[in-house]
């Protein structure tokens, strides 16, 4: 926990103290999900906090673990790709736009099954009526963010190879991420009713797109605190052009993310590898003759940090 990036670290930990409270209040009666949950914005549960909130909550173990695996494995990476403002703001983006896609599509059910004509809905165990009928519409997890993340991943590390279970072969991240995407679209369109919100999950991949793809045209400084760009003065229809395009070139992409959040094959990067390099073989050399005591504490550091990146 001590080597992970803060904001990574941070936000396991918030997870899971929600979760941990969601438990504790349950067993005093008190809806922890249902008042921090993202609520249908017509019904009487909904409060302004909610679309913030609902991202930290989550159903089950199983649904916390996945998640939170997901922002330890590829979240770590890119926040320090990204740096810690830009990957918080980056995070909290996808969780509120995966809010609002979930809330977009609750609004068409709304009026497209017709509902805002009823007073009471029928199911199987009898009427239920339509103001508790819509309380039962509350969303959950950080799907929406990891789902940003993911896509940031395969945006900036493409053709990392991947181990996932159960595909018996590595892949590359952006068929991962692109087939990840067409398998929730699928399921969406799908009409499954198997309880996951699988428009949220693509509101946070596509609110990131948007948002990588903003940073990328040079917006909001994008060549600088952490997350650069393709080519500067692109529009982003250009840049995701761009990308799309080299998910199907087998030529390595001209991208490379160095220390830090920068990228681009240029000089000054590759002088600054080699000497990070000569520096680590030296330190290496001197452990292995003299033992890891002996180093210097600033040789420690400069060896945490390289080994780290």
């Amino acid at each position: 926990m001590n080597l992970m990036p803060p904001i990574t670290k941070n936000l396991l930990i918030i997870n899971v103290l929600c979760f941990l409270a969601s438990l504790a209040f349950a067993t005093r009666g008190i809806d922890f999900d249902g008042l921090f949950g993202l609520h249908f914005f017509l019904a009487s549960g909904f409060r302004p906090w909610q679309p913030f909130t609902y991202m930290f909550m989550h159903a089950s173990w199983s649904h916390l673990f996945f998640n939170m695996f997901a922002v330890w494995m590829f979240g770590r990476i890119m926040e320090q790709t990204m740096g810690q403002k830009r990957f918080l703001f980056y995070y909290l983006t996808c969780g509120l736009g995966a809010g609002f896609a979930q809330e977009l599509v609750q609004l068409t059910e709304y009026w497209y099954l017709g509902f805002a004509n009823l007073k009471e809905v029928p199911t199987t165990s009898g009427p239920i009526a339509m103001a508790d009928f819509l309380n039962l519409w509350n969303t959950v997890g950080a799907s929406g963010a990891v789902y940003g993340i993911l896509l940031s991943f395969g945006m900036t590390y493409p053709n990392e190879r991947l181990f996932i279970f159960p595909i018996p072969v590595p892949i590359k991240a952006k068929y991962f991420v692109v087939g990840y995407a067409a398998i929730e679209l699928m399921l969406a369109l799908s009409q499954s009713g198997d309880g996951v919100a699988h428009v949220a999950h693509l509101g946070g991949m596509l609110f990131g797109l948007l948002l990588l793809l903003y940073w990328r045209g040079g917006g909001g400084n994008g060549s600088r605190g952490g997350y650069s760009r393709y080519d500067r003065g692109n529009s982003s229809w250009d840049n995701f052009r761009q990308w799309f395009g080299s998910l199907f070139k087998k030529k390595e992409p001209h991208i490379d993310v160095t220390y830090g959040g920068r990228y681009g094959q240029d000089a000054a990067y590759r002088q600054k590898k080699k000497e990070e390099e000569e520096e680590l073989n030296r330190i290496l050399d001197k452990v292995k003759k003299n033992g890891y005591n002996d180093l210097t504490p600033e040789e420690k550091r400069r060896l945490f940090d390289i080994t780290r990146k």
